[in-house]
């Protein structure tokens, strides 16, 4: 008998596990990958994501990976062009990173395994045990093998939107929108030109970031109803959407930019929030939340709110509290510390800004001191809410001499 069964062990489950464990509770850790392997993803962690990892005693592991430090970014949006970088975050950290999730996701098992949890790789759930209407354990198999059952006070689903744990206890979504973009993305050589996030005319963006291996995730996001004919020739897709917003990195690509592995395409999934926990059950990272990966916030996110889980059902499995009063909380405050990163990443995902977004970003780029903090909104550690502040933005209306009837101090379209 387990304190706590995690389904999936990437970046949401892997620390889940590990943190559990480090508590003295008796965990098992189930994936039907085998690590290291690859899953779709963004790469990117934030400066709040960063520090995480350093509490956790694993951001030294993973810069030991050799994937590259970034301490400059580039933004735009249509005409509006950010450059810059966050101040350093309180604990010191003053980059960002993009490790490939074949290394990332190996240093988090790793460390799952270390701390005590029980791990099976290439393990697939079929189905839960269910004790009345109370989730009590899991069957599965490794495979070619026998069926195997194992029971715990607490299962959590961390495996990802398909969840089969969200399916089998029937999570009800309670808020969505439908996923507006498809993006394709591969590893080239030869392509040098640090961090790029490129928003351009005619609904169409293009990333690309340092990672392993001395390599370059280059990615291209399109309307999803572009999908079709571009992947009748991903290769020419790519180097057209990069020469229409930038040129300059377009000539770069085509002449110096070698693809070195198969490209990886993804219709993006809706972004959701569903029900996250019941009777012997809690949900993580993508199996509970979901938002658009323009902001690239997915595996900070699996972290924070990872971090979160682990506080609060340990004050369940402990005694401390009902588990199911723990567990409430945890959803609630998962929906209300990530309210306005869902709301921004829904605005700008469409690939077009607002009157009210375009008017903050373009007055933003006009001013060093809010470029900063932009970089801070983006990195997690400059609250939403000053940067947003209405106050704030009219000062700085003001102090770039912005248009008077283009500014917009609230989202409802009200002027400075």
């Amino acid at each position: 008998m387990y304190d706590v069964i995690v389904v999936g062990t990437r970046v949401a489950g892997a620390p889940l596990a590990m943190l559990l464990a480090r508590k003295g509770y008796r965990v098992l850790a189930v994936d039907r990958a085998t690590f290291p392997s690859d899953t779709p993803s963004t790469h990117y962690l934030h400066q709040a994501g960063l520090g995480f990892l350093k509490s956790w005693g694993l951001l030294d592991r993973v810069v030991a990976t050799g994937c590259p430090p970034v301490r400059h970014l580039n933004f735009s949006y249509t005409d509006i062009d950010i450059r810059g970088f966050a101040d350093p975050s309180a604990d010191g950290i003053d980059a960002v990173y993009c490790p490939r999730r074949t290394v990332l996701d190996e240093v988090l098992v790793d460390a799952a395994g270390e701390a005590g949890a029980e791990m099976i790789q290439g393990f697939t759930v079929t189905e839960l045990v269910f004790d009345g209407d109370r989730v009590a354990g899991i069957r599965g198999s490794v495979a070619g093998g026998a069926e195997q059952e194992f029971r715990a006070r607490l299962v959590v689903g961390a495996d990802g939107a398909n969840s089969v744990v969200a399916k089998a206890v029937g999570a009800q979504t309670y808020e969505s929108s439908p996923g507006s973009c498809f993006i394709y993305y591969s590893y080239y050589e030869g392509v040098d030109w640090g961090m790029q996030h490129r928003t351009g005319f005619g609904e169409q963006q293009f990333a690309g970031w340092p990672t392993n291996d001395g390599l370059t995730l280059v990615a291209v996001m399109r309307k999803r109803d572009r999908f079709r004919a571009f992947r009748a020739d991903p290769d020419a897709g790519v180097q057209e959407v990069v020469e229409q917003v930038d040129p300059e990195l377009g000539t770069l690509l085509r002449e110096k930019g070698t693809r070195v592995e198969p490209f990886r395409p993804m219709l993006y999934p809706d972004n959701y929030r569903r029900q996250s926990f019941g009777p012997g059950w809690a949900l993580v990272g993508d199996a509970g939340y979901h938002k658009d990966p323009f902001t690239g916030w997915g595996i900070t996110d699996a972290f924070k709110y990872g971090q979160l889980l682990a506080d609060l059902a340990d004050q369940g499995l402990s005694g401390d509290r009902p588990m199911e009063e723990a567990l409430a909380e945890y959803q609630r405050e998962r929906d209300a510390q990530s309210a306005s990163t869902f709301e921004l990443t829904l605005s700008i995902s469409e690939l077009t800004l607002t009157p009210y977004y375009d008017s903050v970003f373009r007055a933003t780029s006009m001013d060093p001191d809010y470029i900063k903090k932009f970089f801070g909104l983006i990195a997690g550690i400059y609250p939403p809410d000053k940067y947003f502040g209405e106050q704030e933005l009219a000062e700085l209306y003001e102090k770039v001499n912005f248009p008077a009837e283009a500014r917009h101090v609230s989202k409802d379209g009200v002027t400075a």
